[in-house]
């Protein structure tokens, strides 16, 4: 490249950017106007990409509008579309234009606020923000800064598990008196837990024959029994073993099932178990005061996580990590190598979240977080959520009515089979930031159709 390219060649230039970005900012849109119309789930076969693409990077700079062209006509075809109103698998990944505002700033911005000098605003909002979304769940003041706990902002629940799970292991080992005990320590979740939590467990060093599935049961809406959980308890004590973490769901991913947080609190204090609550999926749903009872005996819990970006309008990334013992996190995640030591650290009052967190760096999640719960308030987000359980209510009740559609589940573009009980069901997720009750109808009659096509296929 010669002299002349490279005085003209600036990678950040505002009149560019400005200009670039509202073309960008044109085609979200578009594609938004025209999510519908696109099959939710690509049809695309494998390796179909490098059929479209050139085998090698350009030399030169390509024209914005090439790219965005490649995007509509190769990205686009393989994308799941997740925002698309007629999306009802795995779960909600919710999008707002509040969300994207907040996205938009974080990147623009674009600082990496591992410490509180490194960007002061960035770890005082996110404290600020994390008590603020505390308060909407009624958090006991134990887990707020206002209180004697604190939060965090991860980019998912596994992040957030290995990270309490790493703590836990570690005040545990502190007092058996080295990590020579490690393959004592057992963890408990039910059979309808996360298999996130499973992953962190041997992220962490407990032996995967250290990892207790307790058995749930349609009777139970498979919700996990603190009864069963007492009776593995005790035998891993018995045995020599020792309890280390319990692990409660808020909305399990194959049914939405809520585990009795009371009774298991209970439990956990009375063998010294960590508790976590993982309300990543429904703890959104408890900034509701008629749902807010399903975190009943958060007080008894070590942690709790949640997930803005499933079901809060928040795009991703974004989990909400609270903990009783600061403390604990930061004695088991702490570095303090020469670079990152400045005066400010000495000050009880900051926080340096590189010590909250696996990695060093992190992103300005909180500014995201905070203008989603500025731009909406509270009663529109409680809204949003009543709206989606009402749709939910619906084709619950368009399945109790019609018995014969029933028999039939299968893969769908527009949802996926689940394995509950030992048998199949359709798992359908309700809460696509676009989706409104017609959405839901047509749902219901092309389930309709799909089981009478097969039951006609099966007396022929």
């Amino acid at each position: 490249m010669g002299s002349e390219s490279r005085k003209t060649f600036l990678p950040l230039d505002p009149m560019s950017f400005s200009n670039e970005s509202k073309a960008v900012i044109d085609f979200i849109a578009d594609y938004y106007e025209n999510v519908e119309k696109y099959p939710v789930r690509s049809t695309v076969e494998p390796g179909y990409l490098s059929a479209r693409l050139p085998e090698s990077a350009p030399y030169c700079p390509e024209p914005l509008d090439d790219i965005l062209k490649d995007v509509h006509d190769c990205i686009i075809p393989g994308l799941t579309h997740w925002q698309s109103p007629n999306f009802f698998a795995y779960f909600q990944a919710n999008a707002s234009t509040a969300g994207f505002l907040g996205e938009m700033l974080c990147s623009g911005f674009n600082v990496v606020g591992f410490n509180w000098v490194s960007s002061p605003a960035a770890t005082e909002l996110e404290s600020i923000v994390l008590d603020w979304m505390g308060k909407l769940l009624q958090l006991p003041s134990s887990f707020l800064f206002a209180g004697t706990g604190g939060g965090v902002l991860h980019g998912s629940t596994c992040e957030a598990a290995v990270c309490v799970l790493a703590a836990a292991r570690d005040k545990a080992l502190k007092e058996l008196g080295g990590w020579e005990n490690i393959t004592k320590l057992v963890v408990y979740a039910s059979d309808q837990t996360h298999f996130t939590f499973q992953k962190a467990a041997k992220l962490v060093g407990i032996p995967p024959s250290n990892f207790r599935f307790i058995e749930t049961s349609f009777s139970t809406g498979f919700s996990m029994s603190p009864e069963k959980v007492r009776i593995a308890v005790e035998d891993d004590v018995k045995s020599g073993l020792v309890p280390l973490f319990l692990c409660a769901t808020v909305g399990t991913t194959p049914t939405g099932a809520v585990d009795p947080i009371a009774g298991l609190g209970k439990l956990a204090v009375e063998f010294k178990l960590w508790l976590h609550i993982d309300a990543a999926y429904a703890g959104s749903a408890c900034i509701c005061p008629e749902l807010r009872h399903y975190l009943d005996g958060v007080e008894l819990a070590n942690s709790i996580s949640m997930n803005p970006h499933k079901w809060f309008l928040t795009n991703m990334d974004c989990c909400c990590l609270w903990i009783k013992e600061p403390k604990l996190l930061t004695d088991s995640l702490s570095t303090d190598p020469e670079i990152l030591k400045n005066t400010a650290t000495k000050s009880e009052a900051v926080v340096d979240y590189k010590d909250w967190q696996i990695a060093l760096s992190r992103r300005f999640r909180a500014l995201k977080l905070w203008i989603v719960i500025r731009r909406h308030g509270l009663a529109n987000l409680m809204h949003h959520i009543r709206s989606d359980i009402a749709m939910a209510k619906r084709f619950e009740e368009f399945v109790r009515k019609d018995r014969g559609s029933r028999s039939w589940c299968q893969e769908s573009s527009h949802w996926f089979a689940s394995v509950v009980g030992g048998i199949y069901v359709i798992r359908c997720a309700i809460g696509a930031t676009l989706t409104q009750q017609h959405h839901v109808d047509a749902l219901w009659k092309l389930v309709q159709e799909k089981a009478h096509t097969l039951l006609k296929e099966r007396e022929h």
